[in-house]
């Protein structure tokens, strides 16, 4: 169990679309510091104006809301508050997503699937050094100097692939693809197949997702 931190007054807000997340999460921050006061809201709209209003000093947020995606709003957090500190706290896998938040603006990415004791001395770390990486996440950022590709899997497609993989995201079926790009539709599905490979992805759910996550932003 670690040891709270006496008499930090710290203004702590938990943005995350699921209660149970930031009950847990509020039960943990005041097991560290004791003092600390606790905003929370589910709604992504509301995190900007919770920040201006209440003085937030440390954010953990989750990186989806019903309402959009964390990614975009990470620098207008930065512009009302500098020095405020912003911990990931999400279930997307971090080899993929970890690097895009960080470069965002994150000051550390922490998984939803981590073991309890894992996340407290997560929570622990960030609010005594106002960061945290885990040691994968900090070789990720290594090789992000010499690879700044590693930012998102889609700079390995194609022009034409990524373009194929747009319409997908969009709704749109072979048929429909093929008759936009005046394309044969074995063209497509062959793209398709090409497209899965190279991403590491198994259906039309994850492509949506990494389009909607690394593209369209």
């Amino acid at each position: 169990m670690e040891t709270p931190i006496q008499n930090k007054e710290i203004i702590f807000l938990l943005a995350d679309d699921h209660s149970i997340v930031r009950q847990g999460m509020e039960i943990i921050i005041s097991d560290i510091v004791p003092e600390a006061q606790v905003y929370q809201t589910s709604s992504l709209n509301q995190v900007l104006e919770m920040i201006k209003s209440k003085g937030i000093e440390m954010v953990i947020i989750d990186a989806h809301f019903p309402d959009g995606n964390s990614l975009h709003i990470l620098p207008e957090m930065r512009k009302i508050n500098p020095d405020i500190k912003i911990l990931v706290f999400t279930g997307l896998e971090e080899e993929l997503h970890g690097l895009k938040f960080v470069k965002a603006g994150a000051n550390g990415y922490l998984s939803k699937l981590s073991e309890e004791e894992e996340v407290r001395e997560a929570i622990t770390a960030f609010i005594e050094k106002g960061e945290y990486f885990s040691e994968r996440l900090r070789n990720l950022m290594v090789q992000f100097v010499h690879n700044p590709n590693l930012i998102s899997p889609l700079t390995s497609l194609t022009k034409r692939e990524m373009e194929i993989a747009e319409l997908y995201a969009d709704g749109y079926g072979n048929l429909e693809i093929s008759n936009a790009l005046n394309i044969k539709q074995n063209t497509v599905s062959t793209i398709k197949k090409n497209i899965f490979e190279k991403l590491k992805i198994e259906n039309m759910v994850e492509l949506i997702e990494l389009v909607k996550t690394h593209h369209k932003l």
